[in-house]
């Protein structure tokens, strides 16, 4: 039997299962329901929360997994923006995450993966007015699971403003009162506005809104998970930005790279600018030891 496996299923959706044999590894991947990965489970140990019902309800925002964040990560003011002096409307998070992807390859020579691609279309193009390709690679190795992400801005004249991220949900066991291992020293607290000294760890208990590390250098967070994990995240530098959040009475924490922070579309500072005819590359691993 060979090490890497790539098999379909239907649970309420099309499922692609990815195992890898020798590291007692699986990822469970729903294209249709916005590209996302609803389970990660890394050396028999399940890294993610799903709340099932909010997967399996057709419209419900998905609380769980790790759902794709583009063309925003965050909020917009009124969920709006203005481009070229024009108005649109655009929810949270953007319009990935809602979106049916299409699977266009899957192989189980030397890793266990699958590639998905979302295209602008015209109800896509009604919140966000650029032409554009996502194509992202789900590659289990090793017992790590690789996002490849490739952004491809189809437009023959304009640049693309964007600024994609990640909402991972990732199981605990105890207490919101959780240390990171990062280099950052900043956080700013969206639940009174305030930048403070990060000190190694954030209390999300009671919390309502999140909190986002500011300047981290190293492109890497560490943190424990569930039944003795220690998950880990490693990600390109263009994600400038880690934001943590929680639930109330959830068994969960979000630990979340994101390329520019909340409401960038409305300030426009910061944008990440594809120009015309161009793709970007970017890659996040997740990880776990024990």
């Amino acid at each position: 039997m060979s090490n890497y496996e790539v098999r379909t299923y239907r649970d309420t959706y099309a499922m692609y299962e990815l195992t890898e044999q020798s590291t007692n590894s699986r990822v469970l991947v729903c294209p249709e329901r916005g590209g996302i990965v609803t389970s990660c489970r890394l050396h028999g140990l399940e890294l993610f929360y799903l709340d099932k019902a909010t997967f399996e309800h057709p419209t419900a925002n998905i609380r769980g997994g790790n759902p794709i964040l583009f063309p925003i990560c965050g909020q917009l003011e009124d969920q709006a923006f203005t481009w070229n002096g024009k108005p649109y409307k655009m929810a949270n998070h953007g319009v990935a995450r809602t979106a049916a992807w299409e699977v266009v390859g899957t192989s189980a020579d030397g890793e266990a993966s699958v590639t998905i691609r979302l295209q602008s279309n015209e109800q896509l193009l009604q919140s966000y007015p650029f032409a554009f390709e996502l194509v992202f690679t789900y590659a289990l190795q090793d017992g790590q699971l690789h996002t490849r992400q490739q952004y491809r801005n189809l437009s023959e004249a304009e640049a693309m403003p964007f600024y994609a991220g990640f909402h991972p949900y990732f199981a605990i066991d105890g207490g919101k009162n959780i240390a990171y291992e990062t280099d950052a020293t900043r956080y700013l607290d969206y639940n009174d506005n305030q930048v403070k000294p990060f000190e190694g760890a954030v209390d999300l208990e009671g919390l309502v809104e999140s909190v986002c590390l500011l300047d981290t250098k190293k492109n890497e967070i560490s943190f424990p998970g569930a039944e003795g994990a220690r998950v880990r995240l490693r990600y390109d530098e263009i994600f400038k930005y880690m934001v943590l959040w929680s639930v109330k009475d959830r068994p969960f924490v979000c630990v979340e790279p994101w390329m520019a922070m909340t409401g960038e579309l409305n300030r426009q500072e910061e944008l990440v600018m594809l120009n015309a005819g161009e793709e970007l590359r970017a890659n996040l691993t997740i990880s776990c030891e024990r």
